[in-house]
């Protein structure tokens, strides 16, 4: 088969035909928009949430900043679990924020150290205890992951909108060929059997 013939097989729907249906056109029209949709949809929500989650990685790195902490109790070293690499505990620790005020809270930190060390940890902009903010490299690929994920949960939810529409239409159709099929059946006379 050559490559005009191969063409012209996968547009029918397309061309003046007098078997194609009303039905084939508009499937043909939902295949369009389907592609169309997630081609260009896709896109821009891949784009868009992306570019979201890039600015809120931003704001977080600028809103939060490091500070010194001191430990308050002892964090006793335990057993890990096998195939753990670090064993972190829950404490309470004293900070000085940049504005001079003394606070007091809990976070995470490596077991085995001892009231009155010294430990770095994060706050966010009103001097709360927060995770440190994800790096450049950090926030650009989970951005891209996010908007990734975005398109892909669209082109998703687009394609199986689309199927169960042609599903629809392929149920009618066959419906639809039923009863013509009563009706022209009995004309062809001799029976079998």
């Amino acid at each position: 088969m050559t490559r005009s013939e191969h063409s012209r097989k996968r547009l029918w729907r397309w061309r003046n035909n007098p078997l194609r249906r009303r039905d084939d056109i508009v499937e043909a029209w939902i295949v369009l928009m389907v592609w169309a949709v997630v081609a260009v949809g896709g896109t821009v929500a891949g784009l868009v949430t992306a570019h979201a989650a890039d600015a809120v990685f931003a704001h977080q790195r600028a809103d939060r900043q490091a500070v010194r902490a001191v430990l308050l109790t002892d964090v006793p070293r335990t057993a890990l679990a096998m195939g753990g690499s670090t064993d972190r505990r829950m404490t309470s620790v004293s900070w000085t924020t940049p504005e001079g005020s003394t606070r007091t809270g809990r976070t995470l930190v490596e077991s085995g150290l001892k009231a009155g060390a010294h430990i770095t940890v994060w706050q966010d902009g009103q001097g709360r205890l927060t995770a440190a903010p994800p790096s450049t490299t950090e926030a650009t690929i989970e951005s891209g992951f996010l908007g990734t994920a975005a398109a892909a949960s669209l082109a998703g939810l687009v394609f199986g909108t689309g199927a169960v529409v042609r599903w629809r239409l392929e149920r009618r159709r066959i419906d639809q060929w039923g009863r013509e099929w009563d009706l022209v059946g009995p004309q062809w006379g001799h029976k079998t059997g």
